[in-house]
């Protein structure tokens, strides 16, 4: 049975806004995970009544999950995380075209996007053209319109994310996919910040492939999926056993793709219900807060379209790594951008390919609500964070006077 999802699944000390990294999975997530390892362990594969039960499990999460996103069940592949489900797209699609080996993207992407694209291409797999974008994170149709035109019989697939994972900026992911359905061209969207979070129909938004990830909508991590539309050849990169109609071989995860499925669910009926709209104004709230008390505060993706969790602020003269420690220390967990990338002292490359200056870049911190974040929790957030910064800077002012 689904919880309420007015009520929050846990309670903690600290305030939680890094929900873009990972969000905490729901009781009943972790019920219907501990139910499969204690009484349900067989293996999918089997023939003999125990194996059944388990793969019976498999397939109603499938559904779950294609109810989800306005797919049918056979169009769901599951996989161990977003990462592998984008890489399954990308290099599966590429080998099932002999005679297409351009694949267009932006220097925007999530890691695994972007630097799989960029590996493909130093070891001759494909080419890669990258679409110009806006300064705010927008993604410029008319240039990706352009490439379409020029390049279509060449192009193996179009990747653009849904939803940016550091800035929150959104793409018009329907105009994308009639720009590439008019031209014939696969379009792939990384839709693992999306899901749980907005709606999305792989219908409507006429895609061909969308990567999912199910700790991102209070699911467990190590398993996420792929949507491949009926009658899109995407060879698989995983070869042995027949698992996933043969696309995708391995043992499933099966705990994992049950809690995937509960997840899907409870997302469904949160979306459905229209609760998205009592949080549309939290992140504005947040940033008003932050913005009175820290004027120069700077928001990245401002002006664009963004989702409703997602703040991407820098703070001029510090560093997100100290800012980051010193908001942990005061109860408030955040990053300094992609979770993948929290151990890099390099600045985030999608704020410097937005044109973010560097000093900047190196002092932007990412708060990510969720659905269970309250409008106190807020309020506290948003104190701490300028508590945090006036007494980084007060430590820092000699180092102020020289930049300055």
């Amino acid at each position: 049975m689904i919880g309420d999802w007015r009520t929050p699944p846990y309670t903690c000390d600290v305030i939680y806004l890094d929900n873009n990294a990972t969000t905490m999975p729901l009781p009943e997530v972790a019920h219907a995970m501990g139910e499969s390892l204690q009484n349900n362990w067989g293996n999918p594969s089997s023939v003999h009544r125990f194996g059944q039960a388990a793969r019976a499990q498999v397939e109603y999460s499938r559904e779950q999950v294609a109810q989800l996103v306005g797919a049918s069940a056979r169009e769901i592949i599951f996989c161990s995380s977003g990462t592998e489900s984008a890489a399954l797209a990308l290099r599966g699609v590429v080998q099932a075209h002999a005679n297409r080996r351009l694949i267009i993207t932006s220097k925007l992407e999530h890691s695994a996007v972007r630097n799989l694209v960029e590996h493909l291409e130093s070891v001759g797999v494909c080419q890669v053209m990258w679409v110009e974008h806006a300064t705010n994170g927008c993604i410029h149709l008319d240039h990706l319109r352009l490439l379409i035109q020029k390049h279509a019989h060449d192009i193996a697939l179009v990747s653009l994310m849904s939803l940016n994972n550091e800035t929150g900026v959104t793409l018009a992911v329907r105009e994308v996919g009639e720009i590439c359905r008019e031209s014939g061209v696969f379009f792939h969207t990384d839709a693992t910040q999306t899901l749980g979070r907005q709606p999305f129909d792989v219908v409507n938004c006429m895609v061909d492939f969308a990567t999912f990830s199910a700790h991102k909508l209070h699911g467990p991590k190590g398993v996420g999926a792929l949507f491949a539309r009926r009658g899109a050849p995407v060879t698989p990169q995983l070869v042995g056993g027949p698992q996933e109609r043969d696309r995708r071989a391995g043992t499933e995860n099966v705990p994992g793709i049950i809690g995937f499925g509960v997840a899907a669910q409870a997302a469904r009926q949160w979306l459905d219900q229209s609760a998205g709209m009592a949080h549309d104004t939290l992140r504005d709230e947040f940033e008003r807060l932050v913005q009175t008390s820290i004027p120069d505060a700077v928001i990245n993706g401002i002006g664009a379209a963004r989702v409703w969790n997602t703040s991407n602020m820098a703070f001029a003269h510090l560093e997100a790594e100290a800012i980051v420690l010193a908001l942990s220390n005061a109860g408030v967990c955040a990053s300094a951008g992609a979770a993948c990338s929290s151990g890099s002292l390099d600045p985030s490359p999608v704020l410097l390919a937005m044109g973010v200056a560097p000093v900047l870049a190196h002092a932007s911190v990412r708060f990510s609500l969720s659905r269970f974040t309250t409008r106190e929790d807020i309020a506290r957030a948003a104190t701490i964070v300028c508590d945090c910064v006036r007494q980084l800077r007060a430590r820092t002012g000699a180092a102020i006077t020289n930049v300055q």
